[in-house]
């Protein structure tokens, strides 16, 4: 019997809106495949050749800047942290990152794969380890620490 408390997969652009407060273009998950509550979660960016950030890399060729696909890595683990129903009226902040390498560059008409494990979870905090891929060789990877936050009221 399925967990009431784990989203049905998979989770499209639509359903990803509910779940983080990012908005075009600086959303950069297009749709969640797998997601283990307090686990992993297994996200996919589409990227288009008409993405405002492309920079030319060698030859001239378009490349997604690591900052972005950083970023992309860590909204896939920000979805999973804030999907849970405990946090759906909470914030989450990107603290910092560690062991941060990129291994190969993104150009447009990839696929990434953006997989998020948890490495510690605690209530207002915690760390993932981020790997994304493309064609399954890894293109980035490294481990990130958040803080959830309570959203505050208008005033």
């Amino acid at each position: 019997m399925a967990d009431p408390a784990t989203p049905k997969l998979p989770l499209e652009i639509e359903d990803i809106k509910k779940i983080l407060p990012h908005r075009h273009p600086f959303l950069l998950v297009d749709r969640v495949v797998e997601l283990e509550p307090d686990k992993r979660i297994v996200g996919i960016k589409n990227v288009s050749a008409n993405e405002r950030y492309f920079i030319a890399g060698p030859g001239g060729v378009p490349v997604m800047p690591a900052s972005i696909l950083t970023e992309a890595m860590a909204q896939a683990g920000a979805v999973l942290i804030l999907a849970k129903p405990e946090n759906q009226s909470r914030l989450i902040y990107f603290m910092g990152i560690d062991k941060v390498r990129y291994r190969r560059p993104v150009t447009a008409g990839d696929q990434v794969f953006l997989e998020g494990t948890v490495l510690r979870l605690r209530k207002a905090m915690g760390s993932l380890r981020g790997v994304a891929r493309v064609d399954g060789k890894v293109v980035c990877e490294g481990q990130m620490t958040f803080a959830l936050g309570d959203l505050k009221p208008p005033e």
